[in-house]
């Protein structure tokens, strides 16, 4: 029996019986579930930095919009807000790398 101790995918213990397995689960309360979810982004990106791959960001999107909703936001006001800081604050397409800021 493998152990995992962590926040998995929704149809991850689906996918463990039709393979065979036998997954051990709990479902957590809520401060539990935002705690695990930051580990989980932190455990995403880190794979993302080893790999670069886009699987991996697609994971990063996946967490980052579950704690959104988790701490009582939508999607779209993800988006909004996001969008606000673009048209305030410029995206990152420029590529624009700050030395220093004088004065």
């Amino acid at each position: 029996m493998k152990p995992y101790g962590k926040l998995v995918r929704d149809r991850i213990p689906e996918l463990i019986r039709q393979g065979g397995g036998t997954p051990v689960t709990e479902t957590m309360d809520d401060d539990r579930y935002l705690a695990e979810l930051d580990r989980k982004l932190n455990e995403e990106v880190a794979e993302y930095q080893e790999s670069k791959a886009l699987e991996e960001l697609a994971d990063i999107l996946e967490v980052v919009e579950a704690i959104a909703v988790a701490r009582g936001a939508t999607l779209e006001q993800l988006a909004q807000v996001k969008a606000e800081k673009k048209r305030e604050r410029g995206g990152f397409a420029e590529k624009i790398y700050l030395i220093r800021k004088e004065g």
